[in-house]
Parts: structure tokens; C-alpha cells; sequence
């Protein structure tokens, strides 16, 4: 006898009793995947607030002005920061946007709701003790924990119950694809965005695979398990963890730029082919980016080292590239097709500036690519990277990347989860407006601190730079010290950024008007067409605008390239 949920209609491969009808989109919605994407995404922005009160602490014990915290909580905090803002808000924010790549553009059910339990459950609980272990005291010991610094063993079981528990999510991701696919919940090949989170679940794959490995005899050790665990295996088995996990981070950042690219103007891809073959270079070589962690570690070849800071990593590079071309060409078409071509940046003039769906991913993508990229290069070659590693031009640099680019992505496309899956509207739409630019003007300003005080010499991870109380005059020179201070200045204007983000997001999802059952009230009005507007197909579909974007960071590469090989020359001078 059939069930009364087998008797229901069957909207894709599910009962109509287990999806609703997008009101907005259209799209259906596996209520299921909803469950557990709002509760990620709320797990997700408590840990982004832990690690961004941490930010302030750090920045304003670094600026030698202030000097907040003494060594102890110093290398507390940034160990919880390091966590927090690296680790937990990012794989969390990532569960959720899996779940909704797998489910609600392909039509299709979640494929095991007892399993996405059961990652929530872990990656809550390891996230939990891993935060009080830190502020107990008892792992002092840094993100990159390296060992023969030793925590207490419930810090590495923590960590080894989250990262289990993602990878159980990650497989539920790639469960829910096969499912799509074998019910023919959708036609032809998956949408962009899904292919691009299926890269990231890939890589994610190789990184938590990697963080097994070496946590779970890190774990045994610190219960005298294991006699002692070789510090040179640890740092090259760790940052297989540590680095593939930004990759994933940015598989998941290009991923969000394409969808919100759709979903405020109505951008399409210039190329699938092209974007998906980029995305296979990120699979292929961005993992290897890790190399420069270790140019100076001896268990390592040189020829690996090589290989891996000069062609792997222009392949990588070249995918980033693609992207950084194709995301905002896609923009300047649709904009150009709406009738904004008059000159070469009519199109980027008339944007939905004021959407800060729009205006966060734009952002994102030019930190990103300005900030990160070009630095990330450079950084990354291996004689340059020799000289500059233990500096805190390495912070400038993932500081831009990581949180100007994959947490401003993350912020924007909260914009538009809030009221499509909590069904939510904001409140103070001037200060969501806002709170874009005052968090992407906050990291630029302290990125540049950072990375102008690691020109100067200025160690990372330090806590005192002065070296009070040292038997010999120690310092940094007056240029050191104003770097600094714009450092200190900007992390205060990123964590009101990131405060505003908190609160306009826990007021919308908690106390927000319900708006089920009508269309998400739009972020801003579609600009009249001019009169004057082209109608001239080719026109329209041409990105002049863009390919000047490009030669203008071409441009400011090479001048920074040149810079810092004409900097390496005056450190290794030669007669």
C-alpha cells in the first residue's frame, strides 16, 4: 500500500510536500537543504563575529600606539582568530552554499537529511571545543599549530571532528549531483555555478583528507600515544590543509561571483567552456600554490620547489585570470544590452551601485584580483618569497584574498540568502548599502598597513616589534611605524564593516518581516534605457571596458614585479 507521501506530486525528484516554489526565482526549494543552510549560515556569522573581535585585538596590539594585549593573550587570540575567521565561518558559509548549488538549481532533493545532521552536529561541536580549548588556555599554539609546540589533545580532536563532519557534508554535496543526475532533474550540463562548487568540493576533498592525516597522529601524540612526530613531515603533510583549504575558498568565491552577477544585473557567462576549463585548472594546479610555505624546508626538493613557484603556479594564476576577465565582461554585456554603450564605461557608471548584492561582489572581485592577485604572484615567486615570507606582507596579502574577496563574496550573496531562504527582509537598507564599502575600504586600507610595514622588515606573527626590555636597541624606523598605524586604522574600520554586517543580518533573520508567499523586494530600480541606446547587436555585445580593467592590471603588475625584483637586486647586490 503506497504512503501518503508517495501519493503527493512529484516536483523534480522530491514530493511536493518537501520543496516550495521560490517566489522570487521560481526555483524550487528542497526544504530539507533550506534547514541546513540556515542553520549553517547562522553558525557561520557567530564565528565570523568571534574571529573579527579577535582582528581588533590583534590590530591593536600590533600598532605599537596602542600595544592592547601583552604576548600571552596575544598568541591566544590569534590563534582563535586564525580558526575562527580561516577555518570555521568559511567552511560553514561554504556547507550552506554546497547544499544550495546541489539542490535548488538542480531541481532535486538533498540526498541524505540524516547525514547533513550529522555534519552540522560535528562541525558545531568540533568548532565549540576547539574555541574553548583556545580561550582555556590550552592550545597557545597558533592556526598552523606546529608541533613541537604541543596542545591539549581535546584541540586536535576538535579539529579532527570538524573537518570530519565537513567532509561527511561535502559528500552529501556530491551524493545530491549523482541523484540530480540519474533522475534527470535538469537538462544538459550542470549550471556554472554548480560546476564551480563541485571544484571546490573536490579540492575540499584533498584538504580534509590532508588535515586527517595529520591531525589524527598530532592527536595521538598529544595523549604520549606517539613518542613524537617529525616537525618537517608536519609542516609539509599540514599545509596541505592549511593552504588547499583558501583554494577551496576560492573556487567557492568564483562561484558566488557568477551567481550574483545573474542575480543583479542579469549577467551570462561569455564562455562556458572557457569558465568550466578554469575551473579544472584550479583542480589541477592551485593546490600546489602551498609550495611557498616551505621553499626553505629540507625535506623537499629543490626541483619541486621550482616547479611548483614558477609553471604550476602560472597555470593556476591563468585561471584566476579567466575569471578576472570573463566575471566583469559578463557585467558589461548585460549592462550594454540594456542600452547603457555610450563610452567606455557608461556601462560600469550605471551598475547597481546602490545593491549591496552588487556592489559587495564587484568589490570583492577587484580586491581580490588588484589586492590578492598581484601580490599573490609576486609572493609566490621563489626568490621573492625567500625575502618576504616571515614579513607581514604575507598577512597583506591573504588578508586581501581571503577576507577582501571570499568573505565581502560571502557577505554580498547574504543579501540575497537572508530573503530568499529565511524568507526575511532587512531592516536599515541605507546602512546594508553601506556596509560593503566600509568593509572593503576597511581590509584595502589595512592590507596596504600590512603589507608596506612587511616591506620595512616588520615580522608577522610578533607581538612586541620593539623588543622592549631587549639588551640592544631594536626597532623599526618611523616609516615602519606609520604603516602600522594605517594598519591599526583600517582593521577598526573593517570590524565596524563587519559588525554592521552581523547585526543587520541577525535582525533580518530574527526579528525581519516575513515575506513569504511575495517576490523579494528588490535592492534597486533597473535604470530607465537611455535614449540614445544602441540597439545594434554587435554593439552590445562588445567589452571594451573591460579589456581596458585588464591592461590596467597588467600594468600594475609589472610595475609591482619590477619593484620587487629591483628590491631583491638591493638586498643581494651584485658586483
Amino acid at each position: 500500500m503506497a504512503s501518503a507521501v508517495d501519493s503527493l506530486p512529484i516536483v523534480g525528484n522530491h514530493p511536493q510536500a518537501e520543496v516550495r516554489s521560490c517566489d522570487t526565482t521560481s526555483l524550487p526549494v528542497c526544504l530539507t537543504a533550506q534547514q541546513f543552510i540556515r542553520w549553517h549560515a547562522v553558525v557561520a556569522v557567530v564565528f565570523l563575529l568571534i574571529g573579527g573581535i579577535g582582528a581588533l585585538l590583534l590590530a591593536l596590539t600590533r600598532w605599537p600606539a596602542v600595544h592592547l594585549l601583552d604576548a600571552e593573550w596575544y598568541y591566544r587570540i590569534l590563534t582563535l582568530h586564525g580558526l575562527n575567521m580561516l577555518i570555521f565561518w568559511i567552511l560553514s558559509f561554504e556547507i550552506a552554499v554546497l547544499y544550495f548549488a546541489g539542490t535548488v538549481l538542480l531541481n532535486t532533493r538533498l540526498a541524505s537529511k540524516w547525514a547533513a545532521y550529522v555534519c552540522f552536529g560535528m562541525m558545531l561541536v568540533g568548532s565549540v571545543m576547539v574555541d574553548i580549548t583556545i580561550m582555556g588556555g590550552k592550545a597557545d599554539v597558533l592556526m598552523t599549530s606546529y608541533v613541537p609546540l604541543m596542545a591539549t589533545p581535546w584541540f586536535y580532536l576538535g579539529i579532527i571532528i570538524l573537518a570530519v563532519g565537513a567532509l561527511i557534508g561535502v559528500f552529501n554535496f556530491l551524493a545530491t549531483i549523482y541523484i540530480a543526475k540519474r533522475d534527470h532533474t535538469y537538462e544538459g550540463s550542470v549550471p556554472l555555478v554548480v560546476f564551480g562548487a563541485t571544484a571546490a568540493a573536490i579540492i575540499a576533498v584533498g584538504t580534509l583528507l590532508h588535515g586527517a592525516v595529520v591531525m589524527i597522529p598530532t592527536w595521538l601524540w598529544s595523549m604520549g600515544v606517539i613518542s613524537e612526530i617529525d616537525p618537517s613531515w608536519y609542516r609539509i603533510t599540514w599545509w596541505g590543509l592549511g593552504h588547499m583549504s583558501q583554494q577551496v575558498n576560492v573556487c567557492a568565491m568564483v562561484s558566488i561571483w557568477y551567481l550574483l552577477g545573474t542575480l543583479t544585473v542579469g549577467a551570462k557567462p561569455l564562455n562556458q567552456a572557457v569558465c568550466r576549463g578554469a575551473f579544472v585548472l584550479y583542480i589541477l594546479f592551485i593546490n600546489l600554490a602551498s609550495a611557498h610555505h616551505l621553499l626553505v624546508d629540507p625535506g623537499v626538493g629543490a626541483g619541486w620547489k621550482i616547479w611548483n613557484t614558477s609553471y604550476a603556479m602560472y597555470l593556476a594564476v591563468l585561471a584566476s585570470m579567466i575569471h578576472g576577465f570573463t566575471v566583469p565582461a559578463s557585467i558589461e554585456v548585460a549592462m550594454r544590452g540594456k542600452g547603457f554603450t555610450r563610452g567606455m564605461f557608461g556601462w560600469l557608471a550605471a551598475a547597481p551601485w546602490s545593491n549591496p548584492g552588487f556592489s559587495g561582489f564587484f568589490l570583492s572581485l577587484i580586491i581580490f584580483g588588484f589586492g590578492g592577485g598581484i601580490t599573490g604572484v609576486v609572493l609566490g615567486t621563489q626568490q621573492i618569497n625567500i625575502m618576504a615570507h616571515n614579513t607581514l606582507r604575507i598577512p597583506g596579502h591573504f588578508h586581501v584574498t581571503v577576507v577582501g574577496g571570499t568573505t565581502l563574496a560571502f557577505m554580498a550573496l547574504t543579501y540575497y540568502v537572508v530573503p530568499l531562504i529565511f524568507q526575511r527582509d532587512f531592516y536599515a537598507k541605507t546602512l546594508c548599502r553601506l556596509q560593503p564599502y566600509v568593509f572593503g575600504g576597511g581590509i584595502t586600507l589595512m592590507a596596504v598597513g600590512m603589507s608596506f610595514a612587511g616591506s620595512y622588515g616588520v615580522p608577522r606573527r610578533h607581538w612586541d616589534i620593539e623588543f622592549t626590555g631587549g639588551q640592544f636597541a631594536v626597532g623599526f624606523d618611523a616609516g615602519a611605524h606609520a604603516m602600522l598605524g594605517i594598519m591599526g586604522v583600517g582593521a577598526v574600520i573593517a570590524v565596524i564593516g563587519l559588525l554592521m554586517y552581523v547585526l543587520l543580518v541577525v535582525a533580518a533573520v530574527f526579528f525581519g518581516p516575513r515575506i513569504a508567499g511575495q517576490a523579494m523586494p528588490p535592492w534597486h530600480e533597473e535604470p530607465a534605457r537611455p535614449a540614445d541606446a544602441v540597439t545594434d547587436q554587435s554593439e552590445e555585445h562588445k567589452t571594451p571596458g573591460t579589456l581596458v580593467l585588464a591592461i590596467v592590471f597588467l600594468a600594475a603588475f609589472a610595475v609591482y614585479y619590477f619593484a620587487n625584483w629591483m628590491w631583491l637586486a638591493d638586498v643581494w647586490e651584485v658586483r
